[in-house]
């Protein structure tokens, strides 16, 4: 496969809607994560990422205008000892309470499907990061409907061990707009991975749809100690 610029893969997509990108850093010394969501509706451009604990959840920004919390209040990332989880929705929860009963990441995915809102039957991105004693692998997984027919759920699951330094894998839950909105297909895109913590972040935001971005979440994790540095960027101030 070949590598792509991340930049020019989100400034060439109105609407990927919500994105995870994994990958390390280009000095070999991080692991990476960033993810970012958009927004078409009032209800899904009203939120922010806000710190919860060591991860992360979204909030309304005002909650006089949260008209439905199902699907769009959420804890996208958590940290389970040396695991750091990344969704793109409450499967966060389920993968964290498996996980932490000794369960795997896809048997814990197993449980769960793409969300309920037809037409689009919004696929499920997750990821998963086990950095430990200066190794570090990670995983993507989606499940969607069977070319938007609900009565079927594809499952995928992509392992990478041992990343090449400066590069990341980006998985996201629309090709592009349109109604019913286009589910992503195949393989997680090879992308770039550039620069420090505040280069990459600025570098994800301001490739992002201007009128459709939302909010972005950056975590820059120290492979040999497991000390981490975090980004939030919300549109909503």
């Amino acid at each position: 496969m070949q590598k792509v610029s991340l930049s020019q893969d989100l400034k060439s997509n109105s609407y990927p809607g919500r994105g995870i990108v994994l990958g390390k850093s280009a000095d070999g010394r991080y692991a990476v994560t960033a993810y970012f969501i958009m927004g078409r509706s009032v209800n899904s451009r009203n939120r922010v990422f806000v710190e919860d604990g060591n991860g992360i959840r979204t909030q309304a920004f005002d909650p006089s205008k949260l008209s439905d919390p199902s699907l769009i209040i959420y804890a996208p990332v958590r940290v389970l000892g040396n695991k750091t989880i990344v969704t793109n929705g409450d499967q966060t929860d389920t993968i964290y309470e498996m996980m932490d009963k000794q369960c795997t990441f896809e048997q814990a995915l197993r449980t769960r499907e793409f969300e309920p809102d037809a037409p689009n039957y919004t696929p499920r991105i997750s990821g998963i990061m086990h950095v430990e004693n200066g190794a570090y692998n990670y995983a993507l997984s989606i499940l969607k409907s069977n070319n938007g027919d609900p009565s079927s759920c594809n499952r995928y699951t992509f392992a990478y061990t041992n990343p090449k330094a400066g590069e990341g894998r980006f998985i996201h839950t629309y090709m592009g707009d349109g109604n019913p909105l286009p589910s992503f297909e195949g393989e997680p895109t090879l992308v770039d991975i550039e620069g420090d913590i505040d280069s990459f972040t600025d570098l994800v935001w301001n490739s992002l749809n201007e009128e459709n971005k939302v909010s972005l979440f950056v975590r820059f994790i120290d492979i040999e100690t497991g000390a981490y540095e975090s980004r939030i960027v919300n549109k909503n101030k």
